[in-house]
């Protein structure tokens, strides 16, 4: 599958998700709040983290993508995801909350967030491809 087609379908695949939660069950799907309220209860929260984790391996064997292999040291990716984790608390949710549902919604605060976002992500990829040389 070419990759524009792929990253098309998952757009798509992720805008339905997010309207039948809205619509079917009036929940918002923001991924890291479903994930935080996980062990509280909710079959529809286990049923989606479920569908989460079961969706790129199957997406696998339907259409047979090369194994992915991850070569940036171990330290990074965790220091990486409690940065990520902390941004997500300090901005009172994440991409799929703000990006998709709260634009979609037209909220103010969602704009703001995905702004803040994109700003920090484009410094974060200028620092280190210019100034560090990682990227």
């Amino acid at each position: 599958m070419n990759t524009w087609l792929s990253a098309l379908a998952g757009g798509l695949l992720i805008g339905f998700a997010a309207a039948i939660l809205w619509r079917g069950y009036g929940r918002i799907m923001g991924c890291s709040g479903i994930l935080a309220g996980l062990f509280r209860g909710g079959a529809w929260r286990v049923a989606f983290v479920a569908g989460v984790l079961v969706s790129p391996w199957l997406y696998k064997i339907w259409f047979g993508i090369p194994e992915i292999v991850v070569t940036n040291q171990p330290v990074l990716l965790v220091l990486g995801g409690l940065l990520v984790g902390y941004g997500v608390r300090l901005g009172s949710g994440c991409t799929s909350g703000h990006g998709v549902c709260g634009l979609g919604r037209l909220s103010k605060r969602s704009a703001v967030a995905v702004g803040v976002f994109m700003l920090f992500g484009f410094l974060t990829v200028f620092i280190l491809k210019h100034m560090v040389g990682i990227v």
